[in-house]
């Protein structure tokens, strides 16, 4: 990143030419010369020199416009444009829409003396140099959130609407060219994946970090509720009546506090997390997964594997329904940015490079600049912290359906279970405690529950005397070689019951260790069923064997309803990508710091029992 250059002009000089920007260069001279102000408005920019919460080279101004929904609903803008940009200039614009945009903070009030823009992507501001590299980037606040009204409508049509509204809005502005891209992480990733969606002709590119795929998965897994289905809603709530700044505009505050005025719209965004019928209208229009079929945006996207807040479930299913061109880092680390360091200056993702390939992939689509580094056009980290680049994701050398066979359990959410650990004279293991509080997709509470020690391998004791409990397992012959687990593996089976069930991949080594990989649960009811897992990239060693448990919901983070009830399970399949890791071609980057995380925390003793299936190596066709 080259220096930041010195600012050598007068004030009045520099509030000129900003004001011919938006076309009203007399008003904003002479009340610039009334003296500076810290709230930008429309015609009155504002520098870094006048307000330190302004990005140094950029000059903030602020601006309202209304959704595309014709609801009414006026959303707001902080724009920011390179310092001392010349008249009658254009440059690209990168927009991020979400409800993180508050003056007063992101997800709470953060301390702020003075108004200003957030700083929620400084880190992408100041990495890519994005000022002095020719870009603008706008940050407008969905319906409900900072400076805009409405109701809120998480992932729904009305936030679909505001997308639409903002992409339009950007693309017409007198500074910018037309070509738009959008940037996010999170929420405001979800929003970028929606501007796919949409399919405007103004949007260019998508970088979207860890976004969620369908809204759905995030409060519900196949009907059983996660412990969040109260926290994000009220989480989202408490977002968007924060209250302003005192010094923000009049027409600011009192947008901001529309929730005041109208409480319905906090009862409403809290009844629609209730509905837990996936084919239910609320979630349909809010199947982004769906909704993405036949998209061609250019799309950029980061996912972690084993993350425990925005999982990686109907991932593939996007990217298969999106035809543009695709770029993405794809690995074993938690919710984290490209750009991320922890706290011991390690990158959180593993490789580096973010900022300086995400604005190669910016200056492609939005500039049609030719980009100087040939990127892969998928770098990938598998579980054991090697590196991969790929044309695509997955790479499916082999696709099996493995039989399980069946077995039975009791819906007991995992008492019989504990009841028989603390039979081998181990302590009592307590049930996990449901988290309470606010739960945003920018913040999530640790909630995972790892199963206690020596509670698998017990109940696989158990189940091989022929007791029924809260489980049973299913092993593979060993390994002859090394297989990749890619993509979503998938579970059917003929149940016999009602209840739920959960369903577990163990990656088995041959000293009895084994760490588990992928789990879903679902609602379960006499009948066929099939179940997707989360998308997965885990490498099975040469001499490791592959478990499966099916059972009662006993770890994980979910507020199932134990029915009690005996579950017969038959005809259990298993569905798998297979990949060779031997074909691998290395792209650059180290283990991520994640990766040793979840191990120690998923690493539970496992003995396996007689191998009952065979995990077919991958190979060509």
């Amino acid at each position: 990143m080259r220096a930041r250059r010195a600012s050598v002009r007068t004030p009045s000089a520099l509030v000129a030419a900003l004001a011919l920007t938006v076309g009203l260069a007399g008003h904003a001279a002479a009340a610039r010369d009334a003296g500076a102000r810290p709230a930008a408005t429309a015609t009155g920019p504002v520098t870094h020199e006048e307000n330190d919460r302004v990005p140094e080279g950029s000059v903030w101004t602020q601006h309202y416009f209304p959704s595309s929904d014709r609801s009414g609903t006026q959303l707001h803008a902080d724009v920011l444009l390179p310092e001392g940009l010349a008249r009658g200039q254009k440059v690209p614009v990168i927009l991020s829409v979400g409800p993180y945009f508050a003056h007063s903070g992101q997800t709470g009030p953060e301390g702020w003396t003075r108004t200003g823009p957030s700083a929620r992507f400084q880190d992408f501001i100041e990495g890519t140099d994005l000022f002095d590299q020719g870009y603008a980037f706008v940050m407008v606040d969905l319906r409900g959130f900072g400076g805009s009204t409405g109701c809120l409508d998480w992932g729904g049509p009305g936030e679909q609407a505001d997308v639409r509204a903002a992409v339009d809005w950007a693309a017409k502005q007198p500074w910018s060219t037309g070509a738009v891209g959008m940037y996010g992480k999170s929420y405001d990733a979800v929003t970028g994946l929606i501007g796919n969606n949409l399919d405007q002709r103004a949007l260019k590119a998508v970088v979207a970090q860890e976004p969620l795929w369908d809204m759905y998965q995030y409060i519900y897994s196949n009907g059983v509720p996660r412990p969040n289905v109260t926290g994000t809603a009220d989480a989202y709530n408490s977002i968007a009546t924060m209250p302003p700044m005192a010094d923000d505009d009049p027409r600011y505050r009192a947008n901001a506090r529309y929730e005041e005025r109208h409480p319905e719209c906090l009862t409403e965004n809290s009844a629609g997390y209730r509905i837990s019928d996936q084919r239910d209208e609320h979630w349909t229009s809010r199947d982004l997964a769906r909704m993405a079929r036949g998209s061609d945006t250019p799309l950029f996207v980061t996912q972690g594997f084993v993350e425990n807040n925005t999982k990686p479930e109907e991932m593939e299913e996007y990217l298969d329904h999106h035809k543009g061109p695709e770029r993405g880092w794809l690995g074993q680390w938690d919710h984290v940015r490209g750009g991320d360091r922890t706290p011991d200056g390690r990158l959180a993702m593993g490789r580096e490079g973010w900022y300086a390939e995400t604005l190669s992939f910016y200056d492609q689509y939005l500039k049609g600049i030719r980009p100087a580094v040939r990127y892969p056009a998928y770098a990938v980290e598998d579980s054991t912290g090697a590196w991969r680049a790929q044309h695509t994701w997955p790479v499916t050398e082999r696709s099996v359906t493995l039989r399980l066979g069946g077995g039975s359990y009791v819906d007991d959410g995992g008492a019989s279970a504990r009841a028989a650990l603390t039979a081998t004279g181990r302590p009592a293991p307590q049930a996990p405690a449901q988290p309470d509080g606010e739960w945003d997709m920018e913040n999530a509470p640790a909630t995972e529950q790892p199963a206690p020690e020596g509670l698998a391998g017990v109940l696989a004791e158990r189940r091989q005397a022929g007791e029924v409990t809260s489980s049973f397992f299913v092993w593979s012959k060993p390994l002859k070689q090394a297989v990749r687990v890619t993509g979503t593996p998938q579970v059917t089976l003929t149940a016999k019951g009602e209840g739920n069930v959960m369903l577990k991949l163990y990656d088995v080594a041959p000293d009895g260790t084994a760490v588990m990989f992928d789990e879903q649960v679902s609602l379960v009811d006499s009948g066929r069923l099939s179940v997707d897992l989360k998308a997965t990239d885990w490498t099975l060693a040469a001499g490791h064997v592959l478990a499966v448990e099916i059972g009662s919901v006993r770890t994980g983070s979910w507020r199932d309803t134990p029915s009690g009830e005996t579950v017969e399970v038959k005809g259990a399949r298993l569905r798998l990508a297979l990949d060779d890791p031997a074909d691998d071609v290395a792209t650059p980057g180290d283990r991520s710091p994640y990766l040793d995380t979840y191990l120690r925390q998923y690493t539970v003793a496992l003995p396996a029992g007689p191998g009952t299936f065979t995990v077919v190596p991958g190979g060509r066709r």
